[in-house]
């Protein structure tokens, strides 16, 4: 599914509740069949979202897609921080650590933010 097939509630085709009595069920679900999804409305509200069993497998597979790349995408910033923390693991770096507390700080009359200092 792409961004573009998901729409806001606003502008999926609506049928108000009475439909679903008038219509009945079959009714109802030839819109489904023919949009994908219909929002039902009661006293112009929405108040339900009917979907095809296809609308929702896509939607699904979207979601599932979209949590898989996050998940990758948090798995690869874990490996950058432990790589990056991986020196303290170091013998000398308790005595690396503190050789550069003990060094004087110039600043030079600059302010020392973030890494680009």
């Amino acid at each position: 599914m792409n961004t573009a097939a998901l729409a806001d509630v606003d502008s999926l085709p609506h049928t108000p509740a009475s439909d679903v009595k008038k219509l009945g069920w079959r009714g109802v679900m030839r819109n489904v069949a023919r949009d994908g999804r219909v929002v039902v409305t009661n006293h112009a509200q929405p108040e339900a979202v009917i979907l095809s069993v296809a609308e929702y497998q896509t939607m699904l597979a979207a979601l599932r897609s979209k949590a898989e790349r996050d998940q990758q995408a948090l798995e690869k910033l874990r490996r950058e921080f432990d790589a990056r923390l991986a020196c303290l693991n170091a013998p000398d770096a308790g005595e690396k650590i503190d050789s550069l507390f003990k060094q004087p700080l110039k600043l030079h009359g600059k302010v020392i933010a973030g890494q680009g200092f």
